[in-house]
């Protein structure tokens, strides 16, 4: 049987909170009443909400399912251990969406379909890559998921008292039971009730910190520039550029993040659930608004919880894996909040980590259900057997993610940057050249694909196994930034194999053409119909 893991923290984890807890429970409830309401009976509502959401609240949506533990515990750790270092984090996940918002919401929604893979399978006309962006699909959903799973044990340990392990069990538990009875409709709704907990959490554990410790009395967004000072006197790589950490690794991880931001499947999808392209645009700045409102405030806990530490523990370049991945709340510890609002805080981190769980779960089910079960082995799957297959696939991808969670290979933020490189190196480049040359071809987006799995998941396995030349591959091509070198080569790869490779059929180019039509089209409509009608002919994939 596995040893229960005990941490070694700051962080108040031994006792049964009553408010908290009590917090906690209401609001698990809450989800399970949402998702029960919003239960699902058809396909369209289980996988992309009827195509019914509204701009507003898919950019809270957006934001949710954004916001991961990662984000909200562990970004304020990485820029206060990192100094200017961390701030790659909040540049390339920043930066993504304005990608996203400029060369791929609307195309994304105008292509209409269900997942990520459906636009793979269609759009290079082949099965091999659907099955292929499939797979990659659920490896994504599973590497990220097992990042929030620990985030869930740490806040139930905090919250509740209990093993780092039954924390884990508890709060996964939950997660699968109502993504699983309400599909994407009512994770959705959950998704902006879920947002709006952890930025008022998130707000209020700052504003708190920073009023009663005489930090910030205004706007503690920009009112930490003397604690910024202060902590820059202890370790200056708080403010001086790659002091610990070259500038080749600052741009590997930016790069990463951005280009992975805009090839996770689980955001893309967000754009199939509104009615049209304009409410897909309008979305993503929406979603950018409601992210820059938790990571502007980052730097502010960065400083704060820095200062707090040193004064209360020790020296905070010291600080434990535990105690960084959840420094939001330690730093709410340590400047003496209540215990209730110390609790509210940690709530917000269990709802990010809910919230991103059940957006991964989703794209991870959908993947199985229409992609693998639908497209590659019964095409004549009626509905009921797509729901049964969707949820078993939650069923057992939570099964796996809460076992793997129980003993993580790997802390929560370097878990997130994996997941992130295999999504830029792997999916990107067949997303946007995709979208942006029609001349792209099958044979291409294959092997790009094939280049990119061996590339970022080859860089994994070595960071966690092999440690080739003794870290000497590391230094070049990290586990956590590998799209820096990846990408480039999967675009030339696929650029070089599409240009000597036969044309796409004329059906293909049309589709591409439509995406960029200035056009509207109805809720329910996709870029394929609309080309059929003018002249394209609806053609199985070849392979």
């Amino acid at each position: 049987m596995m040893d229960p893991i005990v941490l070694e923290t700051a962080l108040d984890v031994g006792d049964f909170k009553l408010i908290p807890a009590l917090t906690v429970v209401a609001m698990l409830g809450l989800f399970l009443a949402i998702g029960w309401f919003f239960r699902v009976a058809e396909v369209d509502d289980l996988w992309v909400a009827g195509r019914s959401i509204g701009s507003i609240e898919n950019g809270m949506a957006i934001g949710a399912n954004w916001m991961s533990a990662a984000s909200y515990l562990g970004v304020a750790s990485l820029i206060a251990l990192s100094g200017y270092f961390g701030l790659a984090y909040l540049v390339g996940w920043t930066t993504g969406y304005f990608i996203l918002l400029i060369f791929m919401a609307a195309q994304f929604r105008r292509f209409g379909k269900y997942t990520a893979p459906d636009f793979v399978g269609d759009r290079f006309y082949s099965e091999t890559g659907r099955a292929i962006a499939a797979a990659t699909t659920l490896l994504i959903a599973f590497v990220y998921a097992v990042g929030q799973g620990s985030g869930m044990g740490l806040m139930a340990q905090y919250i509740f008292g209990v093993p780092y392990e039954a924390g884990v069990i508890l709060l996964m538990g939950v997660t699968i039971g109502y993504v699983a009875l309400s599909g994407m409709l009512g994770t959705t709704k959950n998704m902006a009730l879920q947002y709006i907990i952890l930025i008022s959490a998130f707000l209020v554990g700052l504003y708190a910190t920073g009023f009663s410790q005489g930090f910030s009395n205004v706007f503690p967004y920009l009112q930490f520039g003397e604690e910024v000072a202060a902590a820059a006197s202890i370790e200056a790589q708080f403010t001086e550029p790659f002091a610990n950490a070259s500038f080749y690794m600052w741009v590997a991880t930016c790069f990463t993040l951005i280009v992975g931001t805009c090839g996770l499947p689980h955001v893309l999808v967000r754009f199939y659930t509104v009615d049209n392209e304009r409410t897909a645009r309008w979305s993503t700045v929406w979603g950018l608004l409601f992210i820059c409102l938790l990571y502007w405030g980052t730097a502010a806990y960065a400083a704060y919880g820095a200062l707090l530490y040193e004064r209360e523990v020790g020296p905070f370049t010291g600080m434990s894996g535990q105690e960084a991945d959840a420094l939001v709340v330690l730093t709410t510890q340590l400047a003496n909040l209540p215990e209730w609002l110390v609790g509210l805080v940690a709530a917000g981190g269990v709802a990010a980590a809910l919230a991103t769980t059940a957006g991964l779960f989703i794209t991870a089910s959908s993947a199985a259900a229409h992609d693998i079960y639908t497209n590659l082995y019964k095409a004549d799957a009626s509905q009921r057997e797509q729901m049964i297959v969707g949820r078993a696939t939650i069923l057992l991808v939570g099964a796996l993610v809460t076992l793997t969670a129980l003993n993580p290979p790997a802390l929560i933020a370097e878990l997130v940057g994996m997941a992130f490189a295999i999504a830029g190196t792997v999916m990107f480049p067949v997303f946007f050249l995709g979208l942006w040359w029609e001349n792209t071809t099958r044979e291409g987006a294959l092997t790009g694909m094939v280049v990119g799995l061996i590339i970022s998941f080859g860089s994994i396995l070595d960071a966690w196994f092999f440690q080739v030349g003794d870290g000497a591959l590391q230094a070049v091509l990290p586990a956590t930034s590998s799209a820096l070198i990846g990408v480039p080569i999967v675009f030339i790869t696929i650029i070089s194999v599409s240009l000597v490779s036969n044309d796409p059929p004329e059906r293909i180019k049309r589709l591409v053409r439509q995406c960029h039509s200035p056009e509207p089209m109805s809720r329910m409509q996709t870029a394929e119909e609309v080309a059929a009608t003018d002249g394209g002919q609806n053609q199985p994939a070849d392979d």
